[in-house]
């Protein structure tokens, strides 16, 4: 198993915390994460996009002009897709674009982004995450302590009010708890730091 530092919140090394190698130390497979991702931001779809076909577009009944003896093209309908204000062929209807991906999938496809990060040493555990009360700068200061510039992923064991209000007006930096973690969001942020309780749930649940 390997070993990381364990930081407090101003950024000391106290101890150490040994990460499991089920989750952190697999070959990580590319295939299952694009596979998961692509289903993630596919069900947040709404698929609510519409437009009227020529039968559902209002007016068009009386025929614009008689058929022969104008010079112009025949037509029957003002609402006919080539003309202005006509109905659309082959357009957007309400549908789902819900992907299926089952619970090994998704579980391999966590598991191989969090191994990438530990390879890249994006990989931080703190010993606890814990405020007084709801103050963002204190916040901003322990990533400081940590020396983390880049985007973060912090992970808790559950919300505590005072940590939800401190970290929501970072930019660049989301809290979430240990059964909320998804591709798309380890992708997205850099740097994935976790309370040792928030890595003890992850190894309970994944392992």
């Amino acid at each position: 198993m390997a070993k990381i530092d364990l930081y407090n919140q101003e950024g000391k090394v106290v101890g150490d915390y040994e990460l499991s190698d089920a989750i952190f130390a697999i070959e990580p497979n590319e295939d299952v994460v694009l596979q998961v991702l692509k289903a993630q931001l596919a069900n947040r779809r709404q698929g609510t996009a519409k437009t009227k076909t020529r039968a559902e577009v209002r007016g068009g009944g009386k025929k614009p002009w008689r058929q022969k003896g104008t010079g112009r093209a025949r037509h029957g309908s003002t609402r006919s897709p080539i003309w202005v204000g006509g109905g659309v062929s082959f357009g957007p209807v309400p549908r789902s674009y819900k992907q299926k991906v089952n619970k090994k999938q998704r579980r391999l496809a966590i598991k191989s982004v969090l191994s990438n990060k530990l390879t890249n040493n994006k990989v931080v555990v703190l010993d606890e995450l814990k405020f007084d009360q709801p103050k963002t700068k204190d916040f901003a200061k322990v990533l400081e302590n940590l020396k983390i510039q880049d985007s973060v992923l912090v992970v808790v064991d559950k919300n505590d009010e005072n940590t939800v209000l401190s970290a929501r007006n970072l930019k660049g930096v989301r809290l979430t708890t240990y059964n909320a973690i998804n591709v798309f969001d380890l992708l997205k942020y850099d740097t994935f730091v976790m309370t040792k309780a928030g890595a003890d749930k992850i190894e309970e649940v994944y392992a």
